[in-house]
């Protein structure tokens, strides 16, 4: 994990270890995962959710509400695996763990 930390802004590596941190990983980014890793446009392991449930995070499913919130969202953003991750962080109450500033164009919180 201290590879995968090295590649966070330190804001967001802060956060992640910060004691009583609830780390949740959206449904949105493992699918994402899955199809950039069978374009051959990520490595990435395998076994990655098997990997993520190991380490004790929180995984949120994509639910009807997250759906029908990204056609709602004004398109400020145009990936839909984004969008999708603006939904959830708004309607959740979450902050959102992005490199990509412009998704706080949104008014979520975003950490980097």
């Amino acid at each position: 994990m201290a590879g995968e930390r090295e590649r966070l802004g330190k804001k967001a590596a802060a956060a992640i270890g910060a004691p009583g941190a609830r780390i949740l990983i959206s449904a949105v980014v493992v699918w994402e995962v899955a199809i950039k890793r069978r374009l051959g446009k990520l490595e990435a392991p395998a076994d990655l959710l098997e990997r993520l449930e190991q380490a004790g995070v929180d995984l949120l499913p994509i639910t009807a509400r997250h759906t029908d919130r990204v056609g709602t969202l004004p398109m400020l953003h145009r990936d839909p695996f984004d969008r999708l991750l603006v939904a959830q962080t708004e309607l959740d109450g979450l902050a959102l763990v992005s490199a990509d500033r412009e998704l706080s164009d949104y008014g979520i919180e975003v950490i980097w």
